[in-house]
C-alpha cells in the first residue's frame, strides 16, 4: 500500500510539474489578452500543436530543475533525481534539455525508476496527435528511493517491532514462570516428603524407647533406663539438628544471619567435628584421615557456622558412600589463603549434578543407593557459609570415583605478615 501511495504521489508531483511548465506557453491571442486567465482547454482548441512554444525555448535547465525540485518537496520527497525533456516524433526523438546524469540513469533501469508525463495542455488530446511531434518529460529517481517509504513508516515499523517483542517477551516470561512454578511445586513436594521421613524415624525411635521404659522389667533396671534415655536424647538432638539446618538455611537465604567472627583455630574445629563422627564411622566400617599441613590455620570466622559447615561436608561424604567410607581432610596454605579439602570414595557426581549441587533443595540422583536422607539443604548451607566468609568453594567429582570439595579462605592480615 505504501509503495502504491508512493507512486501515486510521485505522479501527482509530476503532474504539478507539467502544469507549471505548460502554463502560458501559447502565443498571445486576442482571446487570451482579453480574458487573461482563459481556460487551458479553450486555448488548446484555438491553436494547433505546431503553434505551441517548446519548453526548451521558455525555460532554462536550471529553472526546470527548480520547478521539479519544488514540486517534489511539496509532496514530501527529498530525493535526488534526473530529468530530460524529449520531443518524440513518429520516427525520431530529440533531446531538448536533460540533466547531466540523465543518460546513465536512463540506461541503468535496474537501479532507477522512471516516471513520464506529456507536456501538453490537455492529456486527453494526446491521442488526436499521434502523428505529430510532442514533448515528453522524463523523471528518473533511484530505485532504492523506497527507503523513503520505510523512513516514512518508521514509527509504524518501530511500534510493530516493539509490540512484537513485548508479546514474545511476555510469552517467554509466562512460560518461564509456569516452568518455575512447576519446579517450585515439585521442590515443595520433595521437601515435605523428605522432612516427613527425616522426622518419622527419630519419632518412631523415641516412641519405642518410651514404651520400653514403661515396661515393668525395664523400670527396675537402671542400666536399661539409662540406655533408652540416651537413645531418646540422641534422637532429640538429631531432630534438633534437622530443625536448625532448616532455620539456618532460611536465615542465610534472606541474608539475616549475623556472623560473630573471631580468631579461631581451624584445625581444632576440624578435629572436634571428626571426633563427633567417630560412632557413625565405626557403624559404617569407615575411617577419616587427617592431613592438617597448613602452617597458618587461624581465621577470623564464626565458630558455630564454620563447624556446621565442616559437619555438613562430612555428613554428605558419609551419606553418599556405599560401604566402608574413606574420607580424607587436607589443609594447606596457598599464597595468602587457607585451603581446606574434603575427599571421599562415594558414588561421585556427573557434570550436570556438579553444576546444580549448591542449589537449595536440590538432591543428586543416587542410583541404587536408596538410603540417602536429607532435605537438599546441606551443601546450599555450606556454600552460603563459604560466601559469608568471603571464600571460594570448588567441587571435583566423577561417577563412581568419589568427590572432593575444596574451600579457600583469605588469611587475616596479621597472619599474612607473620
Amino acid at each position: 500500500m505504501r509503495k502504491e501511495q508512493y507512486d501515486q504521489r510521485m505522479l501527482q508531483a509530476l503532474d504539478a510539474v507539467r502544469m507549471d511548465l505548460v502554463k502560458d506557453r501559447h502565443p498571445e491571442s486576442p482571446a487570451q489578452s482579453r480574458s487573461g486567465s482563459a481556460m487551458m482547454g479553450s486555448i488548446w482548441r484555438n491553436f494547433s500543436p505546431s503553434q505551441l512554444i517548446p519548453v526548451s525555448d521558455r525555460y532554462t535547465l536550471k529553472e526546470i530543475y527548480g520547478i521539479i525540485d519544488e514540486n517534489l518537496r511539496n509532496e514530501g520527497f527529498h530525493i535526488p533525481f534526473q530529468f530530460a525533456v524529449i520531443t518524440k516524433g513518429p520516427i525520431v526523438s530529440n533531446y531538448e534539455l536533460y540533466s547531466q546524469g540523465f543518460p546513465q540513469a536512463f540506461s541503468d533501469s535496474a537501479n532507477h525508476k522512471q516516471f513520464i508525463t506529456y507536456l501538453v495542455d490537455d492529456q486527453s488530446s494526446i491521442s488526436s496527435f499521434m502523428n505529430i511531434n510532442r514533448e515528453v518529460l522524463y523523471l528518473i529517481v533511484p530505485a532504492d528511493s523506497y527507503v523513503y517509504i520505510l523512513r516514512s513508516m518508521g514509527w509504524i515499523i518501530s511500534g510493530s517491532i516493539l509490540f512484537t517483542l513485548i508479546i514474545i517477551t511476555a510469552f517467554a516470561l509466562t512460560v518461564f514462570a509456569m516452568l518455575r512454578q512447576k519446579k517450585l511445586s515439585e521442590i515443595k513436594s520433595d521437601f515435605i516428603n523428605n522432612m516427613t521421613h527425616e522426622f518419622k524415624t527419630p519419632l518412631a525411635t523415641i516412641s519405642l524407647a518410651v514404651d520400653a521404659i514403661g515396661n515393668d522389667k525395664v523400670v527396675r533396671d537402671r542400666e536399661k533406663i539409662r540406655y533408652f534415655s540416651g537413645i531418646i536424647k540422641e534422637e532429640n538432638k538429631r531432630m534438633h539438628r534437622q530443625v536448625e539446618t532448616i532455620l539456618q538455611s532460611a536465615l542465610l537465604d534472606r541474608q539475616e544471619v549475623r556472623l560473630n567472627p573471631k580468631q579461631v583455630d581451624i584445625h581444632e574445629i576440624i578435629t572436634r567435628d571428626v571426633q563427633n563422627l567417630e560412632l557413625q564411622l565405626k557403624d559404617r566400617g569407615g575411617e577419616i584421615q587427617l592431613h592438617l599441613e597448613a602452617t597458618q590455620h587461624f581465621l577470623n570466622a564464626d565458630e558455630v557456622h564454620f563447624s556446621n559447615m565442616i559437619s555438613n561436608l562430612l555428613d554428605n561424604a558419609l551419606k553418599y558412600s556405599d560401604i566402608h567410607p574413606q574420607i580424607i581432610i587436607h589443609t594447606s596454605n596457598h599464597k595468602k589463603n587457607l585451603v581446606i579439602s574434603v575427599s571421599d570414595n562415594g558414588i561421585g557426581m556427573n557434570r550436570e549434578t556438579q553444576a546444580r549441587i549448591f542449589e537449595k533443595f536440590y538432591r543428586a540422583h543416587t542410583g541404587n543407593l536408596h538410603n540417602v536422607k536429607g532435605f537438599g539443604l546441606g551443601l546450599a548451607y555450606v556454600k552460603a557459609v563459604v560466601d559469608a566468609h568471603e571464600g571460594k568453594i570448588r567441587v571435583d567429582s566423577a561417577p563412581g570415583k568419589g568427590s572432593t570439595f575444596e574451600m579457600e579462605f583469605p588469611l587475616p592480615v596479621e597472619a599474612e605478615i607473620s
